[in-house]
């Protein structure tokens, strides 16, 4: 079974899920099953030989009477998986469908891609009533032929395939392959696959990005094989990609704050989230961006709080509350690129309100102007130490953040 892991933006985002109790993962596993599988293993106290070395006169034989194990993996896992709902009410296809039910054009993906790729098609169907949907692999090795196609809407005649790596001097990558290699032995001529790369190296993959990649195939001629996510001026494989596009459940709050790294205001926002998300009805996602130089270095945190489950797999790029923990980082960085019209901007300085227009760079002042922000400002470093806090500022930020964002009563 080969199994791919999208990496740190996976791993490390915060997220309020349910958890499945002990109790009933052990029903959910065959015992006697685990105990034979550990007595297969070597043991000093039994020693048996495997693993020998075996001649051509018999290898060959021996590797291809193999495949039946692999033919019958598809049954187990559904076999799991039903079992598996039966005590959760968790449903698990290998291969999933979500959209149009009369798509035509679809894309194929793998890991957290598909979440996006989910939302972005749901949005796109129920505001724009196009015919698209996602096709979600969750088994890539052994590949289900049948299975693939089963899941596949009928109507479709234009895929998509989107990996999350690269094979370079290949003809395509290897999910693009088994859907291409599936299309022909199935006969499925009338279809066109094309296929594409994003998020190597854990790079942003955004619903303005699968937007792109759906309308590369709408095109009369779709590009075969391109990027997405990165401008490439060498090759010039890009898809040119639109403005950002929140497909996000009404009612969600999202909150971006840049720090330095080791003044607490990363271990500030992991508290507030499980504050929130466990003392409240709302659901809450965090994820933190780290510079090179972690201590001393900036530090972004990615906050959203919201009624209902949020989907997003990517960072903060449309902030409702943006708080700047250091006054040189607004000569420094673009702060207001991300914030909404009549957003929250909180800036911990050391300026009166007289000397704020003078020290704010023009292009901010503007940005803030037009987009109707409410600016505040606060010297949190100088209330830190009068504190006994030394430099951690992030108590009172964590304040600051409560009384201004709405997100909880204050």
């Amino acid at each position: 079974v080969q199994h791919f892991f999208d990496g740190f933006r996976t791993s490390h985002e915060v997220n309020k899920v349910k958890l499945i109790d002990y109790e009933t993962m052990k029903d959910l596993i065959d015992w006697e099953a685990v105990k034979i599988h550990h007595g297969l293993a070597l043991n000093p106290r039994h020693p048996h030989m495997q693993g020998q070395s075996q001649g051509p006169d018999i290898f060959f034989q021996c590797v291809e009477a193999s495949n039946s194990f692999y033919d019958n993996l598809a049954f187990a896992f559904e076999a799991k998986a039903r079992l598996v709902e039966e005590k959760t009410g968790c449903s698990f296809a290998l291969y999933a469908y979500d959209g149009h039910p009369e798509a035509t054009h679809v894309i194929v993906v793998m890991g957290s891609a598909a979440v996006t790729c989910s939302e972005t098609a749901a949005h796109l169907v129920e505001e724009k009533g196009q015919r698209v949907g996602v096709l979600k692999v969750r088994l890539f090795r052994p590949w289900d032929r049948q299975r693939f196609l089963a899941a596949l809407p009928s109507t479709a005649t234009r895929l998509c395939v989107l990996d999350r790596t690269k094979e370079p001097g290949s003809q395509g990558e290897p999910l693009l392959t088994e859907v291409a290699a599936t299309l022909h032995f199935a006969a499925r001529h009338e279809v066109i696959c094309v296929g594409g790369r994003y998020g190597l190296g854990s790079k942003e993959f955004t619903p303005n990005m699968v937007v792109a990649c759906f309308q590369n195939l709408f095109q009369e001629t779709p590009r075969p094989r391109f990027t997405v996510g990165i401008t490439d001026d060498v090759t010039h494989l890009s898809l040119p990609v639109g403005d950002w596009l929140d497909v996000l459940p009404k009612g969600t709050t999202e909150c971006m704050f840049y720090g330095l790294g080791s003044d607490g205001t990363v271990g500030a926002n992991k508290s507030a989230v499980k504050l929130i998300a466990l003392n409240t009805d709302l659901y809450a996602q965090a994820y933190f961006e780290y510079d090179a130089k972690k201590s001393g270095g900036v530090t972004i945190s990615h906050l959203r709080f919201g009624p209902r489950p949020i989907r997003a797999p990517y960072n903060v790029r449309s902030t409702d509350y943006l708080a700047i923990h250091k006054e040189s980082y607004v000569q420094q960085y673009d702060m207001t690129r991300y914030l909404k019209p009549g957003g929250v901007c909180v800036i911990n300085c050391t300026w009166s309100e007289q000397e704020l227009a003078d020290r704010l760079p023009a292009r901010m002042r503007r940005d803030l102007a037009q987009r109707r922000a409410r600016v505040y400002i606060i010297d949190a470093t100088k209330i830190a130490v009068q504190a006994g806090l030394g430099k951690r500022i992030n108590m009172i930020m964590q304040s600051v953040f409560f009384k201004l964002s709405g997100v909880m009563p204050y």
